[in-house]
C-alpha cells in the first residue's frame, strides 16, 4: 500500500490516528505548509483536493508563482570518498557529475514501478 496520493502535480502524505479515528496528511515536497484531514478515505481525498485547490487560488489572489514539487534540483550530502570516487569516475567517462547521478538513479528505480 503506498501512504502517498497526487493531484495537480502535488504529492500528499496519508496518515492515520488511531487515537482521533482520523486520517490526515500534508502536501510533500514543497515549503507551505498545506494539511488535509477526513474521518474516511473518501473525505480525506476531497480535502487534499480543496487544500490544493485553494492554496493555487491564495497564489493567484496574491500575484505569487505556486511552489512546484520536485523541480529537479537538490543537495545531497555523501561521504568525501564516494563523490571523490563519483567525481573521478565522471571524469574517466567524459560525463558530468549531474548525469551520472541521473543515471544511477534511474537505475535504481528502475527495479520498482513508478
Amino acid at each position: 500500500m503506498k501512504n502517498l496520493m497526487e493531484y495537480k502535480g502535488y504529492v500528499g502524505s496519508v496518515e492515520f490516528s488511531a487515537a482521533d479515528e482520523l486520517f490526515f496528511g500534508k502536501v510533500q515536497g514543497i515549503r507551505a505548509l498545506i494539511s488535509y484531514e477526513g474521518t474516511t478515505a473518501a473525505e480525506l481525498v476531497s480535502d487534499f483536493h480543496n487544500a490544493v485547490d485553494d492554496y493555487l487560488a491564495l497564489c493567484t489572489d496574491e500575484g505569487k508563482e505556486p511552489e512546484k514539487a520536485y523541480k529537479g534540483s537538490f543537495n545531497v550530502r555523501i561521504p568525501s570518498d564516494l563523490h571523490r570516487k563519483a567525481a573521478i569516475y565522471t571524469i574517466e567517462h567524459e560525463m558530468s557529475l549531474n548525469s551520472f547521478i541521473e543515471r544511477s538513479i534511474e537505475k535504481e528505480l528502475a527495479a520498482v514501478a513508478y
